[in-house]
């Protein structure tokens, strides 16, 4: 087994300003979108040029935060905020939620698609494959900060905190969620695909393996098990991006074909 090396997540700072590892998985998880998303703005198929990628990387960054935030106070801090309504602000208190954030990102998408007159969903398909590194390096930061752990086990890469041995379920989510997802999306869409069904792949897999990753991991104290001793918010929220990622996809499958048929 490994002992936890209590990494410190500040990494300086500079008079009242702090620098913290979390922050920064996050801003090395957007230039990985923007270099990807420049990238993929030189297809022939893409709905935007790669000058509208700074935009759109722009629209995508309020959208994770602000919803990131907004979802995390709602869902899982509700109490803190009902008392504490400037809890919305302190954003190192409780951090960010994926489900959040990824509400964000769709409402952006949406106000940018508007303004270049691009459907949404093929806004989302653009974007979809560039989105899982940033989740995977946001996982790691959740590492570094020694939150989130997984429940107590005897595998042996698990992880000794405070004297229990426990699964590292941030680093579960960073390799399916961030990384392996990552991988899949980007070879699936290197070949034009059905409208909306990358978009349906993103949150087909990205559900299915949070939905798996949260019987590892301890659910947050206050919320704890919502049913049977095992469902929990993040499985909850969950659920609905299965169903709907299998829908989009195979309502993306089914159009392709009756429009090949037709042709």
């Amino acid at each position: 087994m490994l002992t936890y090396p209590e990494i410190d997540p500040i990494i300086f700072s500079i008079g009242f300003i702090k620098i913290r590892w979390y922050g920064l998985m996050y801003v090395v998880g957007f230039i990985f979108a923007w270099w990807l998303a420049r990238r993929r703005s030189q297809r022939a198929d893409s709905p935007i040029n790669s000058v509208q990628v700074d935009d759109l990387l722009f629209y995508g960054m309020l959208g994770v935060i602000v919803g990131g935030r907004v979802g995390y106070a709602v869902v899982y801090g509700w109490a803190q905020f009902t008392s504490d309504p400037l809890y919305l602000f302190k954003i190192t208190e409780g951090g960010m939620s994926f489900h959040g954030g990824l509400a964000g990102v769709i409402i952006a998408m949406w106000m940018y698609g508007r303004k270049l007159g691009i459907s949404i969903w093929r806004m989302t398909d653009f974007i979809a494959p560039v989105v899982p590194l940033g989740l995977g390096f946001g996982r790691v930061g959740n590492f570094i900060n020694g939150e989130l752990w997984g429940k107590p086990t005897d595998v042996p890469w698990a992880f000794v905190v405070n004297g229990t041995a426990r699964h590292p379920s941030q680093l579960y989510e960073a390799i399916l969620e961030g990384f392996l997802l990552f991988l899949i999306l980007w070879i699936y869409s290197a070949k034009p695909r059905p409208y909306l069904a990358v978009s349906g792949l993103f949150l087909l897999l990205y559900g299915v393996f949070r939905f798996t990753v949260e019987f590892y991991r301890i659910p947050d104290d206050h919320l704890k098990y919502l049913a049977f001793d095992w469902v929990t918010m993040g499985q909850i929220l969950s659920a609905p991006m299965i169903i709907a990622g299998a829908v989009m996809m195979t309502m993306a499958y089914r159009s392709a074909h009756i429009a090949e048929a037709k042709n």
